[in-house]
Formats: C-alpha cells, sequence, structure tokens
C-alpha cells in the first residue's frame, strides 16, 4: 500500500478522478480526518471537505502501482 495526498477541488477533478481510477483492479480509500471512504464512490467523495488536499492510500504495489501514479499524477499535490 502506498499512500499519497491528492487535490479534489472541483467538481470536474472529482468526476475525472473517479473515471480515471474504476478502471484499475485496485482498492483505492481516501482518508479526511477520521473519515474513510472508497475512492471509486462519486458520493463519498462529495461527503469529504474538498478544500484541502486528502490521503489517497493505493492498495497495489509493482507495476500496478507506477502505472496508477502514472494516471493520478496530475492529483498529486506536495
Amino acid at each position: 500500500m502506498k499512500t499519497i495526498k491528492i487535490s479534489l477541488n472541483s467538481i470536474d477533478k472529482v468526476k475525472a478522478f473517479v473515471n480515471e481510477i474504476s478502471r484499475f483492479d485496485c482498492d483505492f480509500d481516501l482518508v479526511s480526518g477520521r473519515y474513510v471512504i472508497d475512492a471509486k464512490s462519486i458520493m463519498g467523495i462529495f461527503s469529504l471537505d474538498l478544500s484541502k488536499s486528502i490521503d489517497l492510500n493505493i492498495h497495489a504495489d509493482g507495476a500496478a502501482l507506477e502505472e496508477v501514479l502514472s494516471v493520478i499524477g496530475k492529483y498529486i499535490v506536495e
């Protein structure tokens, strides 16, 4: 598992993000404070505070992890 910080600060970004990660077989969790939701759930994402960055847990490794990171690179914040 790898944890990164992402930013989903607009409706269009949320829709694009969910569409992009939904094609992967691995699991993704978004963590904001004490809330943990499935990152493939648009309704779940909108229940979070999207004004700040969110932790994304990616349950993958090796080549699958590298592919995920290359697809979602534009959402990653430092």
